[in-house]
């Protein structure tokens, strides 16, 4: 669409990023855009703010998030390598062991980046604020939405300065609600006479504890790494690479069996119970940057809008107000860069039956990540959740083709191409996939011994 083409006023409730990335997209539909946020935004890239309490921990940009990004913004990965940040070969240059089992390494072209999540989220906004029509106004908190008078619309949003005690009444011809995890969009719909969506939670008992640490070249032997936990070992870790020459290192503990250590002087004996040393190499090696910080990951919760059979035009809800998932499979950002695209081909359509339209689609995005996710954590017996025969097959599924995946690259790669949302989950069950999982899972391996020494495995090259 070109700019004569544009028409209309959409706000967009939240400057985090799907809230960044929603605004990228409506910029190509709308004259003007307006963000607003709650937080004081910094402007260095290295400083977080208080409404991403996880900004300060390890994040994923997976295959497809990146692949986004660099649609929506061309030079997106080398700006961010020349700023600091890692290219890397999701499988190989990445460390996996899942299920106890070292992942076979193989130059794929899946293709992730080591960046932390505030500096992403600086670029990101950057390029989205230098945007033609785009306006970003910080410390403004969203307290309500205006409809029409049948309020079978919403026409615009109630936004309060921070501090302030006057309203400002904003009209709109779109709203988008990217407030986050604890966003006030089912009381919202309520408020105007909607039901509240459905929603599904799933808390899966965990925590993390992450630390930046000095990274020079060549120091480690391996680039990035994913210790996943497991049932049998519920604690676990994440290596990777980012800006400002740091290794970033999260430690993850899940239940009561997977307590971490409170004093960093003990994070070495303490990953001496992993599977693969790599962990230990890099805290018996590397000088620590700034404090650990522990965090307690929140509740995970899908809010269910396309089951909706009454929705009001005019407003949308996106990323983490519609579905806010476990952040230990940093799925988050990718798919709010997916959702970013939907909203797009759905603009592209029209405005009319604009949210319904967009819910579906989403859906369909969600679902992977989602099932992936909850189901792991429901493999967990202190997890609460209802438990399927679905699901119980799906676990001992991937459970068989993390041996597989062991002895065969290809298998190796489809379950990543799955896991970045490169891939339909059908191809962990293509005719070449599954017979290779079927035949290496005839022989259950030994799990590692909880409290064994960490044996040294050479890096793949």
């Amino acid at each position: 669409m070109s700019a004569k083409e544009k028409s209309g006023h959409a706000i967009v409730l939240g400057a985090s990023i799907g809230g960044l990335l929603a605004a990228r997209v409506l910029s190509e539909s709308y004259a003007k855009v307006t963000i607003f946020d709650r937080d004081a935004l910094p402007t260095d890239g290295v400083t977080g703010r208080k409404g991403v309490p996880q900004g300060d921990h390890t994040h994923g940009l997976l295959a497809r998030g990146r692949q986004v990004l660099e649609e929506l913004f061309p030079g997106f990965a080398a700006d961010m390598t020349a700023a600091g940040a890692v290219p890397v070969d999701v499988q190989g240059d990445v460390i996996w062991i899942n299920d106890g089992q070292r992942l076979a390494a193989a130059h794929t072209g899946l293709a992730g980046l080591g960046v932390t999540r505030i500096g992403l989220e600086a670029y990101v906004r950057r390029r989205v604020t230098a945007l033609p029509g785009v306006q970003l106004l910080a410390r403004h908190e969203a307290v309500g939405l205006i409809a029409s008078e049948d309020r079978t619309r919403v026409v615009g949003a109630r936004i309060l300065p921070v501090g302030g005690d006057t309203e400002l009444r904003l009209e709109a011809d779109l709203v988008v609600d990217a407030t986050g995890r604890g966003n006030r969009g089912p009381t919202w719909l309520a408020e105007l006479g909607y039901d509240k969506p459905a929603e599904e939670h799933v808390d899966a008992k965990t925590v993390y504890i992450s630390r930046a640490y000095r990274r020079t070249q060549g120091q480690l032997g391996f680039t990035a790494a994913v210790l996943a936990p497991s049932p049998e070992l519920p604690i676990g870790g994440v290596v990777v690479p980012v800006e400002g020459d740091r290794w970033m290192l999260t430690l993850i503990g899940v239940g009561e069996g997977g307590a971490l250590p409170t004093d960093p002087d003990a994070y070495a004996e303490f990953a001496h119970r992993f599977a693969s040393d790599e962990l230990y190499q890099l805290l018996s090696t590397c000088e620590p940057v700034g404090p650990a910080v522990r965090l307690r990951l929140p509740v995970s919760v899908r809010r269910r809008y396309e089951h909706l059979t009454r929705l009001p035009e005019g407003l949308v809800s996106f990323a983490d107000a519609v579905c806010s998932f476990n952040p230990a499979y940093g799925q988050g950002m990718t798919v709010a860069a997916a959702e970013a695209m939907v909203l797009r081909d759905c603009l592209r359509k029209g405005g009319a039956g604009l949210p319904k339209r967009f819910y579906a689609a989403a859906s369909k995005v969600i679902d992977v990540p989602w099932d992936i996710a909850v189901g792991a954590d429901l493999g967990y017996p202190e997890v609460e959740g209802v438990r399927t025969r679905k699901g119980r097959f799906l676990n001992a599924y991937v459970a068989r083709l993390h041996r597989a995946a062991a002895k065969h690259p290809e298998v190796g790669l489809a379950f990543l191409a799955v896991a970045n949302l490169m891939s339909p989950p059908q191809r962990l069950f293509s005719p070449g996939v599954l017979a290779r999982v079927l035949w290496s899972g005839r022989v259950r391996k030994p799990r590692p011994v909880v409290t064994a020494r960490a044996v040294r495995v050479e890096p793949a090259a």
